[in-house]
């Protein structure tokens, strides 16, 4: 029903491949002209921490997912003729229980296992607390960082999981496809340099747990919650100097780091658990149809003009 509310509106092939022409392309411009320029990214975002501080740095990166989101939901809205809740969830009005719960859920289990580890092996960490740039991170990391969380929502699982099931008439297709793509999107971060491309194993798995959820669950609110958690804490908690979020968080992982089983159990342990959890919470049913079954139109004969 998610994906099937979007027949509803304006819809036709080529104003689905405008925003992600856009968008991959200019990804794809950012990287060759890396590769070409030969430049050292790492060494260019540690000189610009130095000379800005890395506050700075994380408001300047996060302030383009603003005008990202700001565009495609004006693009839905103008061109699609589109409501931002059917973009949303196919309730009658967004759930933001649902939001809450995943948010606390993910944010208690993040927390839990960090000061876990902290103390397990504190040669791990420095305390790298100070209150000035960490209220500045604060209220950074509040307002940017699920912008930054809910483009990446609404571009993936909202409008290409709503575009590519429009095509493939499926459910299947939109989230294989949406979950290896944003997974792969991640390897031009530093952790994938740093720990090899095994890492892509959490990237794309995190992809098909946000997918399996919003689809399960028929809206993106516990796939906003979970992914908003997951970013805002890391970002307050921990820092390295090779991870995509370098802030004055509360600690510092001066370990050396190494892919291993910490890499593939958060895929085949933690999100099954997580699943089960919202599964058991909110009564999932009929897995095989809503994973794997067609997209018809004729689901919209089940749901009313004002939902």
């Amino acid at each position: 029903m998610f994906i099937a509310q979007a027949f509803r509106y304006n819809q036709s092939f080529w104003k689905y491949l405008i925003i992600p022409i856009l968008f991959f392309g200019l990804m794809a411009l950012n990287y060759v002209a890396i590769e070409m320029l030969g430049l050292d990214m790492n060494q260019i975002m540690q000189e610009e921490i130095a000379r800005k501080g890395s506050n700075r740095v994380l408001f300047e990166n996060l302030l383009a997912f603003l005008i990202f989101l700001a565009g495609l939901f004006l693009w839905v809205k103008y061109v699609h003729k589109q409501p931002i809740k059917s973009l949303t969830t196919s309730r009658k009005k967004v759930d933001w229980s649902r939001f809450w719960f995943a948010f606390i859920l993910v944010a208690v289990f993040n927390i839990g296992v960090t000061l876990l580890d902290y103390y397990s092996n504190p040669q791990d960490y420095v305390l790298n607390f100070q209150w000035e740039p960490f209220l500045y991170l604060l209220l950074i990391s509040v307002f940017l960082i699920p912008i930054q969380t809910s483009f990446e929502e609404y571009f993936f699982r909202g409008y290409l999981m709503q575009g590519i099931g429009l095509v493939a008439k499926n459910r299947w297709i939109p989230l294989v496809l949406t979950s290896v793509i944003f997974g792969g999107l991640h390897y031009f971060n530093p952790e994938v340099t740093k720990l090899g491309d095994i890492i892509m194993i959490y990237y794309i798995g995190t992809g098909f747990m946000l997918g399996i959820m919003t689809l399960m669950d028929e809206g993106l609110e516990l796939a906003l919650g979970f992914h908003a958690a997951n970013n805002l804490i890391t970002a307050l908690l921990v820092t390295a100097d090779w991870t995509a979020f370098q802030t004055n968080s509360v600690f510092k992982d001066v370990s050396e780091p190494s892919a291993g089983f910490d890499i593939i159990i958060p895929v085949l342990v933690v999100y099954p658990i997580f699943l089960f959890i919202l599964a058991k919470k909110y009564n999932w049913t009929n897995w095989k149809e809503k994973l794997f079954g067609r997209v018809e139109t004729s689901e919209l004969l089940n749901v009313s003009e004002e939902n």
